[in-house]
């Protein structure tokens, strides 16, 4: 890959330039940068062209850096690049299939190894973050990045402090905070905005259990249902661990009669979403004893 100025600085002159495109040496991929092959271009021929274009200091980012850190099973239908806020490429023209970002902190967000440039994959999911649409969309980057062991939810927190601005910080913070803080945030949640309000029977809380190899504690036992509510911090959680809760659900189920719901963040982060909760959990419990349950007197809630 190379642009014209590379060229010329090169030795070669504009008419030898316009030349070697001309006769098929080489092809010009976008304005100004040519392959020096022939064939259709792969995706990292087109990526590195479209840094090129979009000039010195320029990385991948968003969806395109979020592809690069398997954050994506795909490639991203355009090729997102950010540059430095007073850099303006597209002043030079259009640049097809590519999206420009311009930030003021680009240099503290960059990986030092990658190559293409890109951001590091803590920045990326902060930029992708910036970008949904809803807290719901923005949420599951977390779950995915944290969740495929491409960062850890200490790595997001320390990457938004460098962030003064940043969307939906109050409920980011308490996705991304240690995990006893989280759990007793949304603990407080449930029983103040699903249990209490809605009618609910007061649950038992921290039941221990015992469980094969230990004891297990259940976040709130229905004891009367048989049921049990666990409130789940999942975006703080990888893989392997979200896979001992549903271990430790299993074992509930087969052995002590018991079974399991798991209500995350997004199922409590509004008086909404608690509403929908409490009518979701009134209604398995009433089909698994006594009637339960009653609307909490906030416009449109569901609970019957």
């Amino acid at each position: 890959m190379i642009t014209r100025t590379q060229a010329i600085e090169h030795g070669l002159n504009a008419e030898a330039v316009r030349n070697r495109a001309r006769y098929g040496d080489w092809q010009r991929l976008m304005a100004g940068v040519y392959a020096d092959f022939t064939g259709t271009p792969n995706r990292e021929a087109l990526v590195w062209a479209a840094l090129l274009r979009a000039g010195h200091g320029s990385v991948l980012s968003h969806w395109t850096a979020a592809e690069r850190h398997a954050l994506l099973d795909r490639p991203s239908a355009a090729i997102h690049v950010t540059v430095h806020a007073a850099h303006h490429p597209a002043r030079r023209g259009s640049i097809p299939g590519v999206v420009v970002h311009r930030s003021r902190h680009l240099e503290q967000t960059v990986h030092p190894a990658m190559s293409p440039p890109c951001t590091r994959v803590e920045h990326t999911v902060l930029d992708l973050i910036e970008a949904s649409a809803a807290f719901e969309e923005a949420y599951d980057w977390i779950c995915r990045a944290i969740g495929r062991r491409r960062t850890t939810a200490a790595r997001l927190r320390e990457a938004m402090a460098m962030r003064p601005r940043m969307r939906w910080r109050q409920d980011l913070e308490v996705a991304l905070g240690d995990a006893a803080l989280v759990l007793s945030v949304l603990e407080r949640r449930y029983v103040r905005g699903v249990e209490r309000p809605h009618g609910l029977p007061a649950a038992l809380r921290q039941v221990r259990v015992w469980q094969g190899t230990g004891n297990r504690y259940l976040d709130n036992l229905y004891q009367e249902y048989r049921a049990c509510v666990e409130v789940d911090g999942a975006a703080a959680h990888p893989a392997d661990e979200q896979w001992r809760d549903k271990d430790r659900d299993r074992w509930n189920a087969v052995h002590e009669g018991i079974d399991t719901i798991r209500i995350g963040m997004l199922g409590l982060r509004t008086p909404a979403a608690q509403c929908a909760t409490a009518a979701e959990v009134a209604a398995w419990l009433s089909g698994r004893g006594p009637q339960t349950g009653h609307a909490c007197g906030r416009y449109g809630c569901p609970v019957l």
